[in-house]
């Protein structure tokens, strides 16, 4: 492990061309000199070390597979280098046109003769020379990987002369790895993506010049202007302007939202009508769209259940096949009189038919599309385990403020009962409400505002919130509480009233939220509180009850009244009423027997029952780290709708997991079945090898087709 107090250094790495490589890259790394700790993650391209290098040594570290590394803030576009360019491409056509020559000169000269065999030789020499050289490193460190399997193979073949397969099996898994590095590449792709929405340089008003600034120089507090039709560069806060933006490349949304004074942008988001200026509020390494790709990246280092399987399974069955390969070749000629020949040739076939790069290839391909293609669709997943956790989902728990409901309560009726008069009991209630945190608090403030309550004259002091039940402070030297009427019922020496009591009820039953203001003697106020039910709550419902979720639950602290309005609205199974943050935890522990939890809130208030659940899921990512931070699964937009998308996404990538790891095992049962009859020749095991490698990449990269 690496010591806390070691330099940790980031890097991008060009030129993995599968997982094999990038653990022998990562070995290396950790042997440098003054490295003490390296991690590769092979999905996002990167390596993380622990200690002090250069880009050299890395570089040499990396010299087995041309490997080019740059630092990872590096500005820096990717070498796009064509493909009939590439040294090994060029390496493959040559060995392409001297296998086909060879043939030629087989039929006409003999299968046998000096010059096919000299062909079929300088094929497999010239393309498979790099494969020799990491198949040979691997045998003498007793390292069994692909390589080593292909190489003994290929030199197995030409030592029983079988040449001209040899260099048919060389040319045919050269195509297999590079099938491999575009399938890789591809599923990175929505990544790169993501890296190129945000513009590299910003317009900064700086004195009377509007000058244009590179984003890594621009500081926290400049004013960017940003003019209809340009991309917003950095996260910011509008100071002046309106307009509709497209944030449709942070949050999914295709929908424009029209932003004005005060409201939040994000970098990477368009700017269509209006111009716009904005104080930035992040430095460029902290902005919403850095924190959707460094969590993607890491998110894609992270190993599935599945993926975890399969290596595990990799690292015994390849000396598994080395080991039963030599028996093949070996124990029907010693034992039982076999031709030499047949049975070498035989336990040759069985080694390339053996190579695990199919199956090796299975799992991340399908999980780095998936992960990338949530991304893009504004559903930020936070690794493999969460990705497959999704697709088991049985019971699905959501808060009711933010998540079925749209969170912007509204003041529908305030109540004089006694003390003051309506405008100072208004003025009070709001001069509280002004330090709290509580989403309905803020509809009180916006009451108050409206009536044009002058705050300066009515400050509250000592302020104090009283969890799951309200606040208390000090107002022109009274204490004041305001909060639900469970408080005041604990609260006044003879509760709460009858007749203040039936009122309470009925306007519950309206499906409103209500809040009692008073002191410790006397109740002054009613003041009820509706939150507006989101358009789109009944039919996520619904889409969730249709796609087999066994059971929705709602977890509120509101009155059971109110809570059992809105979940008729919305028409859920189930819902827990008045529940402080602790009781919201056991509710998702006693959920869990039912099967796999999700919570669904907005990982502010909710992050106990957030993090109990199987799989926690925050709304409104965009913009608010602690969702960010805490959830399993970001809904980056305000929407529920992405949530039946999320379980659609997990159950297809688990679907073709399961498929991908069948058919590649399954193909190498047939084929193995093939051997002891003595059908399978040295290129048709290389042609179920390659077919399998080519199938689990396709099916594997059908993810990027799920949409909504």
């Amino acid at each position: 492990m690496a010591d806390s107090a070691a330099k940790k250094s980031i890097y991008r790495v060009q030129g993995f061309t599968c997982t094999n490589c990038a653990a022998i890259f990562e070995k290396n790394v950790k042997q440098l000199p003054q490295v003490q700790d390296a991690q590769v993650n092979f999905g996002a391209s990167k390596v993380t070390v622990y200690g002090e290098t250069s880009i050299e040594e890395l570089e040499k570290a990396g010299s087995f597979e041309g490997l080019k590394v740059y630092p990872e803030k590096q500005q820096r576009e990717i070498e796009k280098e064509p493909f009939w360019k590439k040294k090994s491409t060029i390496l493959t056509a040559i060995s392409a046109v001297l296998l086909v020559v060879g043939w030629f000169l087989g039929e006409q000269y003999g299968e046998g003769s000096l010059p096919s065999v000299l062909l079929y030789a300088a094929s497999i020499l010239i393309g498979g020379y790099e494969l020799f050289i990491k198949g040979l490193k691997g045998l003498v460190r007793f390292n069994f990987n692909m390589n080593t399997l292909m190489t003994v193979a290929i030199i197995g073949a030409a030592a029983i002369g079988e040449w001209g397969e040899g260099a048919t099996v060389v040319l045919l898994f050269a195509v297999s790895e590079a099938l491999e590095t575009f399938s890789m590449e591809k599923a990175r792709q929505s990544i790169r993506s993501l890296m190129d929405v945000a513009p590299k340089e910003a317009t900064i008003r700086r004195g009377n010049q509007e000058i244009q600034v590179p984003v890594d120089d621009i500081q926290v507090g400049d004013i960017m202007i940003v003019k209809p039709g340009q991309k917003i560069a950095m996260d910011g806060t509008v100071i002046k302007g309106r307009s509709a933006v497209n944030q449709a490349a942070i949050t999914g949304e295709s929908v424009p939202v029209e932003k004005t004074v005060g409201e939040e942008v994000f970098a990477g988001t368009l700017n269509e009508e209006g111009v716009l200026e904005v104080e930035i509020t992040k430095r460029v390494e902290d902005t919403t769209i850095a924190k959707i790709i460094h969590l993607v990246e890491e998110a894609q280092a992270e190993r599935a259940p599945s993926q975890a399987f399969v290596d595990r399974f990799a690292q015994y069955y390849t000396p598994g096949i080395m080991i039963l390969a030599l028996g093949i070749g070996l124990v029907p000629p010693l034992l039982f009189g076999g031709s030499w020949g047949d049975w070498i040739y035989r336990g040759l076939a069985l080694l390339v038919v053996g190579c695990p790069c199919a199956l090796v290839i299975s799992t991340p391909v399908s999980i780095v599309t998936a992960i990338g293609n949530a991304a893009k669709n504004g559903v930020l997943i936070k690794g493999g385990v969460h990705l497959e956790e999704a697709g088991g989902l049985k019971v699905i728990a959501f808060d009711k403020t933010g998540t079925l409901t749209k969170g912007v309560p509204e003041v529908t009726d305030f109540f004089r009962v006694q003390g003051p008069e309506d405008k100072d009991l208004l003025a009070i209630s709001g001069a509280i409400e002004k330090w709290s945190q509580h989403p309905l608090a803020s509809a009180i403030v916006r009451k108050a505002d409206n009536h044009k309550v002058d705050f300066e004259a009515w400050k509250a002091d000592d302020f104090q919130s009283i969890t799951g039940k309200g606040a208390k402070a000090t107002v022109n030297g009274q204490l004041y509480y305001i909060g639900s009427p469970r408080l005041f019922e604990e609260l006044l020496p003879g509760g709460i009233e009858q007749g203040l009591q039936e009122k309470i009820e009925t306007l519950q039953r309206q499906g409103k939220t209500v809040m009692i203001l008073g002191t410790e003697q006397e109740v002054q106020a009613l003041i009820a509180v509706a939150d507006e039910v989101r358009e789109s709550s009944k039919a996520v419902i619904r889409k969730l009850r249709d796609m087999g979720i066994e059971k929705t639950v709602m977890l509120t602290g509101d009155n059971r009244a109110t809570g059992e309005a809105i979940g008729k609205q919305v028409d859920i199974h189930e819902v827990k009423a008045e529940l402080m943050p602790q009781h919201k935890l056991e509710a998702i522990k006693q959920l869990k027997e039912h099967g796999k939890v999700a919570m669904v809130g907005d990982g502010v208030n909710d992050a106990p029952a957030l993090a109990t659940s199987n799989v926690g899921i925050a709304m409104g990512g965009a913009g608010t780290d602690t969702a960010l931070e805490t959830a399993d699964i970001a809904l980056m937009a305000d929407d529920l709708t992405k949530l039946p998308f999320t379980i659609k996404l997990s159950r297809s990538t688990l679907r073709i997991i399961k498929q991908n790891i069948v058919f590649a095992l399954g193909i190498k049962a047939l084929a193995l079945a093939f051997i002891v009859p003595g059908w399978l020749t040295l290129w048709m095991a290389i042609f179920a090898d390659l077919g399998a490698t080519l199938l689990v990449t396709l099916n594997g990269l059908r993810l990027l087709r799920v949409k909504e």
